[in-house]
């Protein structure tokens, strides 16, 4: 349910989502900057990118 809800947030409100998609690759420490920067460039493609973070990329939005 949690999943879903989270993809629902990502297709609707984009930019919070991509705000906290940020937000949460800040913090992890799993991941190189390289990884990072790419996570990040990939967040701003309209209503994919935080989809894509939280389903291949292990991450949440909250």
């Amino acid at each position: 349910m949690k999943l879903l809800f989270e993809i629902l947030i990502s297709a609707i409100l984009h930019p919070v989502a991509v705000v906290l998609m940020w937000i949460n690759l800040a913090g992890r420490r799993d991941l190189s900057s390289t990884q990072k920067a790419i996570w990040a460039i990939v967040g701003l493609i309209w209503g994919v990118g935080p989809i894509l973070y939280i389903l291949v990329g292990d991450g949440v939005l909250w």
